[in-house]
């Protein structure tokens, strides 16, 4: 079923308006057609329940612009500026997010990366009753400030120890630094995660057991790789829209700089079983996201290899919003899983 956008011109100031958001939409199919006095497009809108987007416009004495929407006041903040958001019936956003959370306290280290160039920055929220030395349960997540600021994923760690639902446990926000070679599968990365990340932080803090390792994107690509790496330094996974970049379904991403070592280790993750650890991981992709087919195939490889795999479509797109929407029940699964004796 589709949904219309609406764009008011009364005085012809565009010569052309499109969509431009995430869904893989033909110049057809994402072109506004002038009706009266605006530009109208009914868009279909398969498997998603929620759409962050703007307006591309031609303007009539030349130029293109992209604009956030001014038909609606409803905007999502993402790590490139804010978006306009479409919410079809039937969305709701988590209740936890209006939830009180347990009391909790931030303290910031930094710690040496050996080969990365550059010290890496560590936030660490912690439940305001467990002080740096008390042991507790450990998230750790990459991207971790954007996570914290649009996901609001300490929040969500507060609420749910506030109610109950999961045990005392702190989250690591780790500062991403130079991303796109940090997270593309780079080996160095994965070993200052195993060799001085986790290390600084058991010693500083104390933590119960392994951790849990969580990342978006290339994040969940670093969290994965780490694993694979290092196997037992993680209890559990929970990874969103990972950026496992297969030939097969993501040659337009060719022109990465960092395209061919992703695809290696992809290739080599597939065929690796007899090196695996298992341990419980959950993966979520939007259904209709760029990154759904390779999303699908790592969660095939990886169950056959012996991980407790769950796989999660969300009605969502490549966004932290719907990122933050599968926390609960999710990642709360995730963590209890993870976190039980066996």
């Amino acid at each position: 079923m589709g949904e219309v956008l609406r764009l008011e011109d009364p005085d012809g100031a565009y010569s052309a308006v499109r969509l431009s958001s995430d869904l893989h939409l033909t110049d057809e199919q994402r072109t506004f057609t002038r009706d009266g006095e605006a530009w109208v497009l009914d868009v279909e809108l398969a498997d998603v329940q929620r759409l962050e987007y703007k307006l591309e416009v031609d303007h009539a004495g030349g130029g293109t612009e992209h604009i956030l929407d001014p038909g609606t006041e409803k905007r999502a903040p993402g790590a490139f500026g804010d978006k306009s958001v479409l919410e079809r019936a039937g969305y709701e956003a988590p209740a936890w997010l209006e939830a009180e959370p347990a009391p909790g306290r931030y303290d910031d280290a930094e710690v040496r990366g050996r080969g990365l160039g550059s010290n890496v920055a560590v936030r660490v929220w912690s439940p305001e009753e467990y002080p740096p030395g008390t042991p507790a349960r450990l998230l750790l997540a990459n991207d971790g400030p954007e996570y914290d600021q649009l996901s609001r994923l300490t929040h969500y760690a507060g609420v749910m120890q506030a109610k109950g639902t999961l045990p005392p446990f702190r989250v690591a926000l780790l500062q991403p630094g130079d991303r796109d070679n940090w997270y593309s599968a780079s080996a160095v990365y994965s070993r200052v995660l195993d060799g001085d990340i986790l290390p600084q932080l058991r010693g500083a803090f104390g933590l119960i057991g392994a951790p849990v390792g969580m990342g978006a994107s290339l994040g969940a690509l670093a969290m994965l790789a780490a694993q694979r790496r290092f196997p037992r330094a993680f209890a559990g996974l929970f990874l969103q829209s990972g950026s496992y970049f297969m030939p097969r379904y993501d040659r337009h991403e060719s022109g990465f700089s960092r395209y061919t070592r992703i695809t290696r280790f992809v290739r080599d993750t597939g065929r690796g079983g007899e090196y695996a650890f298992p341990v419980p991981v959950t993966l979520t992709v939007g259904a209709a996201e760029e990154n759904a087919d390779n999303n699908r195939a790592m969660a095939r490889a990886l169950e056959e290899q012996g991980y407790e795999v769950s796989l999660v479509e969300v009605p969502d797109m490549h966004n932290y919003v719907g990122w933050r929407d599968a926390f609960d029940p999710h990642l709360t699964e995730l963590l209890k899983r993870a976190w039980t004796p066996r």
